[in-house]
Formats: C-alpha cells, sequence, structure tokens
C-alpha cells in the first residue's frame, strides 16, 4: 500500500492531549487524544467499496494483501500515520452533555491522494479510547454492515456523506444489549473503516466554548477554515463569518437531500453533524417505507420523536443555533450568527422546492403546487403508501389520462386503496393538468424525475436481511446488496425484488422497524 501517503494537519497543528493512554479521563485544553487501535484477534476483510479504494488510489491487489486487513482491523499501521480520538461534545436529544467524544472511532491519518485530495480513514470499533466511558470500544457486526452500506449508497444516490472504505471482521465475539432490555447476547465483532475529507463536527466547537477555552476554540475555528474551506478569505473575523454561513448552507442542502429519498437520520444530535454537511454517523436511520412524517427509526426517540422524519430541517436549525453560540465568542457579534441561520432557512426552502419540482417532473413550483403538495403528503401518509415507489411510478403517469391504477402497487393494504384511492386519483388528475401546463416534452419529464425519484433505497430489511447471512458467514448479499445500491436510479432487470414494498414480516421485526443505538 505505498500509495498511501500521510500529511495529518489536524494532530500536527492542533494543541493534542499530553497522556497517550486510552485511560477514560476529561481530556481538558486538547483537540484530540492520541491512542493506538486495539488489536484483534483474526482480521478478515469482509468487504469493501472499490469506489473508494480508487479514490485513495488503493489497487485491488492492495486490498486483497494480508497486510490491508492488518492495518484496517487495528492490528498494524502504516509508515506516516499518527492515530487519534477526537475530543468534542453534544447536545444529545436536545440536552448538553458535556465530553463525548470519539469512544470507539480512532483516526488513522489523512491520506493525500495523487490528485492532492486529502481524506480522513477513520477505524470504528477500534477499542478503547479517552473518551469511551463505560463502553469497550467495539462494534458489532451488524450495526458495522449498516454503517457500510448506508454510506455508499447515500453517496450513490447522491445525497452528501462520509464514505466507507470496508469492513473487516474481527473473529471475536462482543456483547451487545441490542433493545437495552436485559436480553444482552454475544454477537460477531467487527471494524468499518469510514472516509471523509473531515470528521470535524459540530460538538467539537462546543465542547470548548461550555468549558471557557476560547484559544483552543479560536484555533480549532482557524484550522478548520485554512484546511477545509480554503476558498473563504478576508480578516480572520470575516472568515469566521463566512465559514458559519456556508456550514449553514450546507446543512440545508443535507437535509433537504434527506427529504428527497426519504431518509431519517434518527439520532441528530450536534455530536453527529459535520460541518461540511456531510451525513455523518450511521447509527438508528431508516428509510421512509410508508409516507408518514412522524416516524422514526430510533427506539431511543420513540417517545418524544424529536428526530423524526419530518423534523429533520427544524432539528437542523436548532443545531446550528448551538453551533452559532459555540462560535460568538470568536465572532463576538450576534447579526453575523443571525444571518447565517437566516441562510439555512431560505437555503432549505430553495433547495427543497428544487427538488419537489424534480421529483413531480416540473421546472419550477408555484404557490398552488406548494399546497397541492402538502395535500399529496398527507393523501400519502393517511393511505399508507410507499414513497420509494410512489414517486417512482409517477413518471409512468399518462398525463392524457390519469388514473390511480399507475400506483396502486404503492399501497401497503388493500384497506388503505380502497379508502383513500379515490382522492389520490383526484390529485392526479389534478396534477396532470398541471404537467400539460408547461407542455414538457414527455422524455425530458421522465428523465427528470426519474433523477430524483430512485428505485432502490437501502430499506432496513434489506439491510437486516443481508446481515442475517453475514452472521452466518454469507457475505454474498451485502455485495449483492452494495452493488444494486451503486446504480439506485436504474431499473437493473432482474433485480426487481430489491425495489419491492416492505414485507408484512418485516413491519415489526427487530433491525426491520426501529433500532437502538447500541453499536
Amino acid at each position: 500500500m505505498q500509495s498511501l501517503k500521510f500529511d495529518n494537519r489536524f494532530v500536527r497543528e492542533l494543541p493534542g492531549d499530553a497522556d497517550g493512554s486510552p485511560q477514560v479521563r476529561q481530556v481538558f485544553g486538547a483537540c484530540f487524544s492520541p491512542v493506538l487501535p486495539t488489536p484483534v484477534a483474526a482480521p478478515r476483510l469482509l468487504a469493501w467499496s472499490r469506489e473508494v479504494a480508487e479514490a485513495l488510489d488503493l489497487t485491488p491487489e492492495d486490498v486483497r494483501s494480508p497486510e490491508f486487513a492488518a492495518v484496517f482491523g487495528g492490528n498494524a499501521l502504516l509508515e506516516g500515520m499518527q492515530p487519534y480520538a477526537a475530543c468534542y461534545g453534544g447536545h444529545q436529544f436536545g440536552n448538553w452533555a458535556g465530553q463525548l467524544g470519539d469512544g470507539r472511532a480512532i483516526t488513522l491519518g489523512e491520506a493525500v491522494n495523487a490528485r492532492g485530495e486529502r481524506w480522513e480513514l477513520q477505524l470504528k470499533g477500534a477499542g478503547p479510547t479517552p473518551y469511551s466511558r463505560s463502553a469497550d470500544g467495539r462494534a458489532v457486526l451488524r450495526s458495522s454492515i449498516r454503517e457500510f452500506l448506508c454510506s455508499e449508497a447515500m453517496h450513490h444516490l447522491g445525497v452528501p456523506t462520509t464514505r466507507a472504505l470496508c469492513l473487516v471482521g474481527t473473529g471475536e465475539r462482543v456483547v451487545r444489549d441490542m433493545f437495552y432490555d436485559g436480553n444482552a447476547r454475544a454477537e460477531p465483532g467487527a471494524v468499518v473503516c469510514r472516509v471523509a475529507p473531515s470528521f470535524i463536527r459540530f460538538g467539537n466547537f462546543e465542547i470548548f466554548a461550555a468549558r471557557g477555552e476560547t484559544d483552543v476554540l479560536e484555533r480549532l475555528v482557524d484550522f478548520t477554515i485554512s484546511r477545509d474551506f480554503p476558498w473563504i478569505e478576508g480578516e480572520p473575523v470575516e472568515r469566521r463569518r463566512q465559514w458559519f454561513v456556508e456550514v449553514c448552507e450546507r446543512t440545508a442542502v443535507m437535509v433537504a437531500h434527506w427529504m428527497r429519498v426519504g431518509f431519517v437520520h434518527g439520532v441528530m444530535n450536534t455530536d453527529n453533524m459535520s460541518v461540511l454537511g456531510l451525513t455523518i454517523d450511521y447509527g438508528p436511520y431508516g428509510w421512509i417505507d410508508n409516507y408518514d412524517p412522524n416516524w422514526t427509526p430510533n427506539t431511543t426517540d420513540a417517545g418524544s420523536r424529536r428526530y423524526r422524519f419530518g423534523a429533520q430541517a427544524q432539528i437542523a436549525h436548532w443545531n446550528l443555533a448551538c453551533l452559532a453560540n459555540a462560535i460568538h465568542p470568536v465572532i463576538g457579534e450576534v447579526e453575523p450568527l443571525k444571518h447565517g441561520l437566516a441562510r439555512f432557512a431560505d437555503t432549505f426552502v430553495a433547495e427543497n422546492a428544487r427538488m419537489w419540482a424534480e421529483k413531480l417532473g416540473l421546472q419550477r413550483l408555484t404557490a398552488e403546487d406548494s399546497a397541492a403538495i402538502d395535500r399529496l403528503q398527507g393523501l400519502l401518509a393517511r393511505g399508507e403508501v410507499d414513497m420509494t415507489i410512489f414517486f417512482r411510478e409517477l413518471a409512468c403517469l399518462d398525463i392524457g389520462a390519469p388514473t390511480v391504477g399507475v400506483v396502486r402497487e404503492a399501497f401497503y393494504t388493500d384497506e388503505g386503496f380502497e379508502r383513500h384511492g379515490e382522492a389520490l386519483g383526484e390529485w392526479l388528475e389534478e396534477y396532470a393538468a398541471r404537467v400539460r401546463e408547461e407542455d414538457m416534452p414527455i422524455e425530458a419529464r421522465v428523465a427528470r424525475m426519474n433523477a430524483a425519484n430512485p428505485r432502490f433505497v437501502l430499506r432496513n430489511y434489506l439491510a437486516q436481511e443481508a446481515i442475517d447471512a453475514a452472521e452466518q458467514g454469507d457475505m454474498g448479499p451485502t455485495e449483492e446488496l452494495l452493488d444494486v445500491m451503486r446504480r439506485p436510479y436504474d431499473e437493473q432487470p432482474g433485480r426487481e425484488h430489491y425495489a419491492a414494498r416492505r414485507p408484512d414480516w418485516a413491519r415489526q421485526k427487530a433491525g426491520c422497524s426501529m433500532l437502538s443505538c447500541s453499536s
């Protein structure tokens, strides 16, 4: 793996923890703690992304070598790697949680490829760190498969996201209580290598603001701008103002994409929000099957539904306000921060409208269209209609003679169709009339819709089927599902079952409906 060259600016330019032990503790005045991955019994490559490997200039021979599994399982280091765990805090479920940090993630280093692109390589499940609290720093196979698959699926869907290079089995068992109900069991362990230009999150800044460590906060803000936003120019304070605005805009674009494809993050704590506007930390996520704006995939959130599908833009705005509060000491004024938050709202409204126009095959949205969309969402929710199937089949509607039969497959129950099919049919007639007004060529309209509405998404039950097989030693379904998700907007004949509605058996099955934060 000679192609991996490291330039570790984070540890070179920012203050670090003088204590190099993994002992759990409060870490003050430092952005990171040096820590080595804990070796595992028998590292074995289970799956890998060829696209991410290519971005890192790694060849298939590199990936299949014994050295690769050893490095990305945590048993060896390459020349130039400087492993560390980052220090950060965060608001969890709306409450300040204090110091959190990388409790089971260890960054190996920042690799720079031949094109000058910087990629941070981070192992999740690599063992204890000073931020592990009472945990063991490990991860189980099921959660690692979910993160590996979703990172790549989201990329191919066109959603801003961190990536995943590989999945390595550890040859060890990890005890987890999946639903925190006293039924712990030993599960296969795994390590996933996450890849992103940066894993800096809102919480990295919050911890120093909360502790009054303004000097460290200032260094971190300026470092982040210099390394990750080098195009922002001007005097230091002006650069910080511009940076916050860009973080707000990027976050708005990301959430608009989530809403477009029906993705629910499930745990939008401020420590899970990337300053690059990337989807980060794939825990109890899920895709909307039957359209329900109140659905959350997170069992921990089942009571308040704070992180439900329909509230994601609102929560993102709240999280950005927390970031604004954190960086206020190094900006010194409130108005620039209010401007950034306003830019979030304006950007989200604009991006959401643009994406709805694409989903519906319209050139632009009018006020009447917005009202029609609101009515459609109500119909989809009341009729228990599959979001992904409905919008994909909508492109097949004969706008000269529209009928509800074209979306019949999207209804989960006969009762839903009988009770709400007529009303939805009336909506389709109004929609067809609206499409005729624009007189867009049918080929252009269908292409526009099919580029915005995926045929395939990573439904929870599909991921669970792959997990069940993997736990029995069969990685074939994981590899097949990864390949399906490489082309989510294509029809892919022979793979229609991957685009089917959630089966009835999966409605309440563990891992197929709601999940916990358990690793």
